[in-house]
């Protein structure tokens, strides 16, 4: 179980009163039973970071295809009292300049009620142990440029801003939602 500081306003003074609360959050593998939470996370957080609309049927299927093919990459889950409260993705890219993995954290999100009392920081140290314990080289993401919160939450947990900048060619999808290039 891990234990955590939060800060709640006294309404009666200008000063913060620390209360510690018990917040026992334990992180498993998705697994297929997940999909549904899993889809509606995800278009929730392309909703709230990207104000982009996902479509359902292919989100489903990228979420599942990814469950299906461990080689893709894996999602964890962190429960509270037994319900499901967060999820992460963790993808690989290999490295030849350091002969070895780096596992990439994507598709975060948090329910709001879950929010800032370390869910996705225990989610985090779980990424972590196992990464290092599979021999990963290291663990990046990225993050929208206007979102502070998370740009702050990530530097709390000991991630330095790189020095890359990303570009992006995304293709077209045909009706059977194979890559079209576009001239």
């Amino acid at each position: 179980m891990h234990k955590f500081v939060a800060i709640y306003p006294r309404y009666d003074a200008r000063w913060f009163l620390a209360v510690e609360l018990p917040v026992s959050v334990s992180i498993r593998s998705a697994s297929m039973a997940d999909i549904p939470e899993l889809v509606a996370w995800n278009a929730a957080m392309a909703w709230e970071t990207e104000h982009k609309r996902l479509d359902p049927a292919l989100l489903e299927k990228g979420v599942a295809v990814v469950l299906e093919q461990p080689r893709r990459g894996f999602y964890l889950i962190a429960e509270q009292g037994g319900m499901a409260v967060a999820s992460l993705l963790v993808t690989y890219e290999w490295s030849d300049w350091r002969c070895g993995d780096f596992w990439w954290i994507q598709s975060v999100y948090v329910v709001p009620a879950a929010r800032r009392i370390g869910v996705f920081r225990t989610l985090y140290a779980e990424v972590e142990q196992r990464a290092a314990a599979a021999g990963a080289v290291g663990l990046r993401l990225y993050v929208e440029t206007e979102n502070q919160r998370a740009q702050a939450t990530y530097g709390g947990l000991g991630m330095q801003r790189c020095h890359y900048y990303m570009y992006e060619t995304e293709f077209a999808l045909g009706e059977d939602n194979a890559p079209v290039i576009q001239a």
